[in-house]
């Protein structure tokens, strides 16, 4: 399940004021922020978009090990919260509900954890090399 290599390009196009339209791959979608903020409000905030990928990668990953495993998984959910602090978040809660008791729910974390891109790449940050190119 671990890939190597450059994943595909994720483009956002700045659409005026606080949008961008961002494309990956074949979807097409919208970030905005919120009226109060200055924008328009036509798409989640980009760190909302954030959160869900800490919550759908993980949730993803958990139904994994469950499959693994052997195990039926009803109803699951991930929840993500962000403690700001200042610019960024200096945590994240995930919230993990599913119809399947705790105790059977809790060993697929650790399974989980092993494969989830997303919450592997914030516990050891990759560098962010930024640069101009002609357009």
């Amino acid at each position: 399940m671990s890939r190597t290599g450059d994943s595909g390009e994720v483009v956002a196009r700045w659409d005026g004021d606080w949008r961008a339209t961002v494309t990956a791959g074949p979807f097409t979608f919208h970030v905005d922020e919120p009226e109060a903020d200055g924008g328009t409000f036509t798409g989640p905030m980009p760190t909302e978009y954030f959160l869900a990928s800490v919550a759908s990668c993980y949730a993803l990953a958990i139904a994994w090990a469950a499959r693994r495993q052997g195990v039926d998984l009803p109803d699951l959910a991930v929840g993500a919260i962000g403690e700001y602090e200042g610019p960024r978040y200096s945590g994240i809660r995930l919230k993990i509900t599913s119809g399947l008791p705790p105790a059977e729910l809790e060993p697929l974390l650790k399974a989980a954890s092993r494969v989830c891109y997303v919450s592997n790449t914030l516990a050891q940050p990759p560098t962010i090399d930024i640069s101009v190119v002609e357009g």
